[in-house]
């Protein structure tokens, strides 16, 4: 009887201490989420208040981008260039999930599927970059890598935290992208996403531009989240990607000032195109915040990653905090090349880029990066003098930015049931 009675005790208590010790191990793995808009000396309230406004005036006010159709459909439009683009649909999605508007994120993915997703064909699964808004004519059929890298790490972050039963199965979604990618062999010019020679994302996954790059598009953190949550068997392979990764950025930023080109090839040298020659530019933006993500949720590559965002930020600092400009040459000289954004040709003190540039404070040890927080923090999401605005791609990267720095910007790990 004695025995019997030890063995339900031994039964009872030995499964509890395994739990709180996996407890234990995954509360130590969880990354710390630092709201360096505190630490800068604002209130939670004000920053709250800050993050709500930004949310407001892309989703809901006069200037927005995102719009609704009928009953479960919605979009994000790059109004200047009069479309919506995966890029746009996919970071909404992101904003959704991380920020738990469930009803956004599904109009915006069931949008997606009926109108940029390819049913069939070569292209099955992928997405159409560009989809005229009101005509609803695909502009271009083929994709853009980084649209579908947002898509799938989006819905697995929607699996995760909303579950698969309450109209869309996410993480079906996401799989069923993934798994059409792996299928990818080159048929009718279409491959994978990434280029699985190198294990760097393509610019994009047909033709010639399967053979190089662009650094924006490099998340490392996001496949490590495909490594954890996708489950499809390459879980390697993603981990791999990831620091391949981590050791191209080396390669593509610039070893004084930190700035890389938009496109490049996957030494991480510049890539030249008919369209524009090689220089730090709009796409360029988002790699100090892609780092800092990284940084954040995975610190890997701790060291490269402050050497780097001291270098950025002490470039810009020195072309005054207030003043950078958004394009520059590599070495930090002026362009003669200035990309267009839609129809106006003009460098200028961009707010999607002062929005990047001080995630990048997340990882300068430099008590004196603050200013950059201090920078986005009295920024305006508004006209410039001249008249010009963009609430999409500024207004974006403005709200990203927030997210990062409020330290509402997560891995959503699945609900513990």
């Amino acid at each position: 009887m004695r025995i019997q009675l030890y063995l339900i005790i031994f039964a009872l208590i030995i499964p509890a201490f395994i739990i709180s010790q996996n407890k234990k191990k995954s509360e130590l793995k969880r990354p710390h989420y630092r709201n360096l808009f505190k630490e800068a000396g604002y209130s939670q309230t004000e920053i709250d208040k800050k993050l709500t406004k930004a949310y407001y005036d892309i989703f809901e006010g006069p200037n927005k981008v995102y719009f609704t159709e009928g009953d479960s459909l919605g979009y994000v439009s790059d109004i200047k260039n009069k479309d919506a683009r995966t890029e746009g649909m996919s970071y909404g999605m992101m904003v959704a999930v991380q920020l738990d508007k469930k009803e956004v994120f599904d109009r915006l993915w069931r949008w997606s599927l009926k109108y940029m997703q390819h049913q069939d064909g070569p292209r099955e699964a992928y997405f159409a970059w560009s989809v005229d808004p009101q005509t609803k004519k695909q502009n271009s059929p083929g994709s853009a890598s980084d649209g579908e890298l947002y898509y799938i790490t989006s819905l697995l972050f929607a699996s995760n935290r909303w579950g698969n039963t309450t109209g869309i199965n996410y993480y079906k979604e996401a799989r069923r992208i993934l798994d059409a990618m792996w299928k990818k062999d080159g048929t009718g010019n279409i491959f994978n996403i990434i280029n699985t020679n190198h294990k760097q994302i393509s610019f994009v996954p047909e033709g010639g531009g399967y053979n190089w790059t662009d650094p924006s598009y490099h998340v490392p953190a996001f496949y490590e989240i495909w490594a954890l949550y996708a489950k499809d068997g390459h879980e390697q392979f993603y981990k791999e990607c990831a620091d391949v990764s981590r050791n191209f950025l080396h390669k593509a930023c610039h070893p004084v000032t930190g700035l890389n080109s938009d496109y490049t090839e996957f030494s991480g040298e510049p890539h030249p195109t008919p369209w524009m020659p090689p220089g730090f530019r709009y796409d360029s933006w988002r790699v100090p915040m892609n780092i800092a993500m990284d940084y954040t949720w995975y610190g890997k590559d701790k060291k490269w990653q402050e050497d780097y965002a001291s270098r950025f930020q002490n470039f810009l600092r020195s072309k005054g905090i207030d003043t950078y400009l958004d394009q520059y040459n590599l070495d930090g000289s002026t362009p003669e090349f200035i990309l267009q954004a839609g129809p106006v040709k003009k460098l200028r003190h961009s707010i999607g880029l002062v929005a990047t540039a001080a995630t990048a404070s997340l990882v300068n040890k430099d008590k004196a990066s603050i200013d950059f927080v201090h920078a986005i923090w009295n920024a305006r999401l508004e006209p410039y003098e001249d008249g010009y605005f963009d609430p999409y791609y500024d207004g974006l990267m403005y709200l990203f930015s927030l997210m990062h720095l409020s330290g509402k910007y997560q891995i959503i790990e699945p609900e513990v049931k």
